[in-house]
């Protein structure tokens, strides 16, 4: 990854202001990636890793598993890292062909489409509430085992109930805790593990970001 001066100068700012820390190196570093991406210090607090959750997306990502994200803002926003690494299938739930269903969202109704079809891949739901949902009903069920979730939608009803439920699960994953959360967030953080999952294995990337 090329850095330009101000983002350097940026991240510096941010290892000055965070303060104590319990992460290790490799999560401290995607919790610096976003915070540099929303300049919030308060999800420092927030995200939550479970164990194994790195060396499980990272393992997936080597292997080239494929990749299924909720918005096309998060596939937008992965595709340049994952392209320039391990080039693994990145498909998106609102853009899947799925029968009309009214009583659920496009994004559910794709994610449960394409977890189907791809039940061991990593799955990153950064938006979509309702996508989050549909993935820890199909976990509970024993009908998928992800290789990784990263769950971290915004929203005001039962968000938090639908984050608690990934974080008692037993499939590894990366999230955030409360209200909080976005497409930004869910980028910032598979781009960086992509990153990291690269230098990992031995390998270098010139992917600008």
């Amino acid at each position: 990854m090329e850095w330009h001066i101000t983002d350097a100068q940026s991240l510096a700012i941010i290892d000055q202001e965070i303060g104590p820390c319990v992460f290790s190196p490799s999560e401290y570093e995607l919790v610096r990636r976003v915070i540099y991406a929303t300049a919030d210090f308060e999800y420092k607090s927030l995200i939550t890793f479970s164990e194994q959750a790195l060396q499980s997306g990272a393992a997936a990502l080597a292997a080239r598993s494929t990749i299924i994200v909720d918005v096309p803002m998060v596939q937008v926003a992965i595709m340049p890292i994952i392209q320039g690494t391990f080039a693994n299938p990145v498909y998106c739930s609102t853009e899947a062909l799925t029968r009309p269903q009214k009583e659920r969202t496009k994004a559910a109704w794709g994610m449960e489409t394409l977890a189907r079809r791809y039940p061991e891949g990593i799955f990153v739901v950064g938006q979509s509430q309702t996508a989050l949902t549909t993935l820890s009903d199909l976990i509970e069920a024993d009908i998928i085992r992800p290789a990784l979730v990263v769950g971290t939608p915004a929203g005001f009803v039962d968000v938090d109930v639908a984050k608690e439920r990934l974080r008692d699960s037993m499939v590894p994953h990366i999230g955030t805790q409360g209200r909080k959360g976005s497409a930004v967030v869910a980028a910032a953080i598979m781009s960086g593990l992509a990153e990291l999952a690269w230098q990992a294995y031995g390998q270098e990337t010139n992917v600008i970001m």
